[in-house]
């Protein structure tokens, strides 16, 4: 099969799509597929051999003046598209979904002339432009990890002042995806979790909606004895993402005893932001370690050895990259149960503990219970790690997908056949 991979960014250090994108890859050029990324910056990092085709853009958003003036090329910021790109972001607009798409539909017809893909996987841009591939006749199947509505909603959570809301509500391309969504050939998603809230955001019924899980590499993510022990609890994640639930997590550490210890491993934990006020406000000062360092992917790793239990507080989750990288790396989890979190870490409790979301007392008393007795977390680590390896692999996700591409591919057919 002849695939088009989509990604309008494809950076493997910051969120999962370009992590999403190379594992899938690479999984589908082993099976033998004939598969090309079309990326835009930052790109992701492919095992050799895979073709990628660069959409590129000039990287104005979130780029005060006069940096962003401040190129090579001054002439490329007259671009129709970059200048709509520049304009609107200074309204605190995100444009880059919108206008990878365009950008792609008007390089579409090239590719296709020369590379004859028989179908399009977009990594969650639900574009505008895909309408227009799709108008070609090929294919178009788009993954949608949660809907960004999610996102919106946990913001105006934290901060539900009018301003606050009109400016988030102008930075998720909303009313783009609800419309291109459910004209796309098919919609497939990551978590039962998931495919409820796109029934309930898109009105694309669950039923329409298969359901494909991540995988996770456990020759990459894997316990390292001879690492040192550091601290009791790690949190890995954004920790400005309020729908993650760092600031749960430092108020129940503020209920466990003083010698439990926490890691957080972040490299954009800004001086002034929820975790720095946090710990002020608990007097958590000599409990915290802050990992404020971009990390390399074998650093990382090092990282999750170097605690006992991994704590996932998240509000919501579409799958849960760190919940399942952390249990292939051996560690038990508490996570809450919202969300991909159950699917991921399992329900049984012998490979973590779920507790109500937004409880830190239940949050605390998962972890003390862990933590009282000698040799648990190591036992329930193992299990995580067993689990990941018999359930979350790349190589069955990738197979799950080519399966939807064939049925999204014989309806086509016989569409055009009936018609």
């Amino acid at each position: 099969m002849r695939i088009a991979l989509l990604t309008y960014r494809g950076n493997m250090y910051c969120g999962g799509q370009g992590i999403y994108a190379a594992y899938l890859a690479r999984e589908w050029k082993r099976a033998g597929h004939d598969v090309h990324v079309i990326a835009g910056p930052p790109l992701p990092e492919l095992e050799p051999g895979i073709p990628l085709h660069v959409v590129p853009n000039a990287n104005v958003f979130g780029v005060e003046h006069p940096e962003w003036a401040r190129r090579e090329d001054p002439f490329e910021l007259l671009h129709p598209l970059t200048l709509w790109e520049l304009g609107v972001s200074r309204f605190g607009v995100f444009p880059e979904m919108q206008t990878f798409g365009l950008r792609l539909l008007m390089r579409w017809k090239r590719l296709q002339e020369r590379h004859r893909f028989d179908v399009v996987f977009d990594n969650q841009s639900l574009s505008w432009g895909l309408l227009g591939i799709k108008a070609t006749g090929v294919p178009v199947v788009s993954v949608i990890h949660h809907p960004l509505h999610i996102d919106r909603e946990a913001d105006f959570a934290i901060d539900p002042k009018l301003v606050k809301k009109i400016k988030r509500t102008l930075y998720f391309p909303l009313w783009m995806q609800q419309r291109v969504a459910p004209r796309l050939d098919r919609i497939v998603t990551v978590s039962e979790a998931s495919r409820a809230e796109i029934e309930r955001y898109f009105g694309i019924p669950e039923k329409d909606v298969p359901v494909v899980h991540n995988g996770t590499d456990t020759e990459l993510f894997r316990p390292i004895p001879e690492v040192e022990k550091e601290t009791d609890l790690l949190f890995v994640g954004r920790t400005e993402d309020r729908k993650k639930g760092v600031g749960t997590l430092l108020d129940a550490l503020a209920l466990l005893p003083d010698d439990v210890t926490l890691k957080i491993v972040d490299g954009r934990i800004p001086d002034d932001g929820l975790v720095m006020q946090s710990i002020q406000r608990l007097g958590l000062q000599d409990r915290v370690v802050l990992h404020r360092e971009m990390l390399e992917i074998e650093e990382l790793v090092r990282q999750y050895s170097t605690a006992r239990i991994a704590v996932v507080p998240s509000f919501f989750e579409g799958f849960g990259f760190p919940a399942s990288e952390a249990m292939a790396c051996g560690l038990a989890i508490v996570a809450n149960a919202a969300g991909a979190l159950p699917e991921v870490v399992g329900t049984g409790g012998d490979a973590g503990r779920l507790v109500p979301p937004r409880d830190p007392r239940a949050l605390a008393a998962a972890i003390a219970e862990i933590l009282a007795e000698p040799g648990r977390a190591e036992a329930m680590g193992r299990t995580a790690r067993k689990r990941v390896e018999s359930v979350f692999q790349w190589k069955d996700a990738a197979a799950g997908l080519v399966d939807v591409f064939e049925d999204t591919l014989s309806v086509a057919h016989g569409r055009s056949r009936a018609a």
